[in-house]
């Protein structure tokens, strides 16, 4: 689950992580009233939508607008506030469509010194939480991983004792800090180690994380994801979740039990088991077809989930075949066969519908698919089902 900054940056200051003060606005008025209230000289207004590269993106209706502006009166706070919502803010990770801006951080300025970078991830090669800095605060972490990756410096650190002090004395050295700034450096990478580990985040990132000219280390940015499979513990961070900043489709899938993510392709994909829902992609690929999803039914689908899942891929517009690619193993292929029937009368379907089963009961199922009076083209094997498929797609 991912939250907004200024949702990170809440968790954080509670956690005892410095962070600039800042309020969050709605319309362009409480933009210029937060500047006002804050009392700095200078101040910053920063989109709030679930993506990175704000800083660089631009505003779709207005290109020469960006996601986080400088200001330096309320006026100005106005006015840069509504460009930005109701508008669509477009970076590197929203796509060509953008991310409509609902709320606005206006966030006091800070004395920059340095910009370094601050991450930690759940590192599987080492089974656990690796926190990792770097000099090269404010930029995509990806360029400075690809094209200078010794700049990049990591410690692993305990799930129970969290980071060790000479850890974080270590890494401070690594990045050349000294004197006062090593020892705020200690106290932010212990805070932000205990609040990732008590959170249970998959991720949390201050990018960049600034020197200030006194010599302390603030979190000028937060981005943190949670592990959903642990939200159980958290009801407080369920509230959090801004239903508005996710795919629709994705969220009535994940009510029915469905792994569903959106895909920008023609060709919707129906299958059983992440691995082979993988697979399935990567065949539609390499036979000249784009997937229009991921979809993942998991091993105990029934009539209800593949009805839904049928609805799902369909109401996408883009959608122009479907592919059902189902692996009998736990699940009998004739009970996947008559929840596709079942599903194919209530739903209906305008595209082709190309169906590849294959384990337990197979033959069954193929028969009850072939003797029903729907237009499904069967296919044997998944390479079969790939081009059968990537076909009908094109002269749909």
């Amino acid at each position: 689950m991912k939250i907004h900054e200024f949702q990170a940056k809440q968790i954080l200051r509670d956690a005892g992580v410095a962070v600039p003060r800042g309020i969050v606005a709605e319309t362009a008025d409480q933009a210029a009233a937060a500047f006002t209230t804050l009392g700095s000289a200078v101040a910053v207004v920063k989109a709030q939508i679930h993506a990175g590269g704000r800083g660089k993106g631009t505003v779709k209706e207005n290109p020469k607008q960006h996601g986080v502006q400088l200001v330096k009166s309320a006026a100005e706070a106005k006015q840069v506030a509504a460009a930005l919502l109701g508008n669509h803010l477009v970076t590197i990770q929203t796509g060509p469509a953008g991310q409509t801006v609902r709320k606005v951080l206006v966030e006091e300025g800070c004395d920059i010194a340095r910009e370094l970078y601050l991450g930690i991830v759940v590192d599987r090669a080492v089974a656990g939480p690796v926190l990792m800095v770097s000099s090269e605060g404010g930029m995509n972490i990806e360029e400075v991983a690809a094209k200078t990756p010794e700049l990049i410096f990591r410690e692993r650190f305990d799930l129970d004792a969290g980071l060790f002090s000479y850890q974080a004395r270590k890494l401070a050295a690594l990045l050349g800090l000294k004197g006062a700034s090593v020892r705020s450096a200690e106290k932010f990478m212990q805070s932000l180690c205990r609040v990732f580990v008590k959170s249970d985040c998959s991720l949390a990132e201050i990018n960049p994380l600034v020197v200030t000219g006194a010599g302390e280390l603030l979190a000028l940015d937060a981005k943190m994801t949670f592990d959903d499979n642990a939200l159980l513990r958290h009801k407080d961070l369920t509230t959090l979740r801004d239903l508005s900043e996710e795919e629709p489709a994705e969220v009535r899938a994940a009510e029915s039990g469905l792994s569903y993510v959106k895909l920008d392709g023609n060709i919707g994909c129906l299958v059983n088991g992440a691995g082979l829902a993988m697979s399935t992609m990567d065949l539609i690929k390499l036979h000249g077809g784009e997937p229009a999803n991921f979809l993942d039914v998991g091993g105990g689908a029934n009539v209800e989930q593949v009805t839904e899942a049928f609805r799902i891929l369909l109401e996408d517009k883009h959608t122009k075949a479907v592919l059902v690619n189902i692996f009998g193993g736990i699940m009998r292929c004739t009970t996947i066969a008559s929840a596709i029937l079942e599903a194919y009368k209530l739903v209906g379907f305008s595209v082709p519908l190309v169906v590849r089963l294959e384990g337990t009961e197979v033959e069954p199922a193929r028969k009850m698919l072939a003797e029903s009076k729907f237009d499904i083209i069967s296919a044997i094997g998944l390479t079969d089902a790939a081009k059968k498929v990537v076909a009908a797609a094109k002269v749909a």
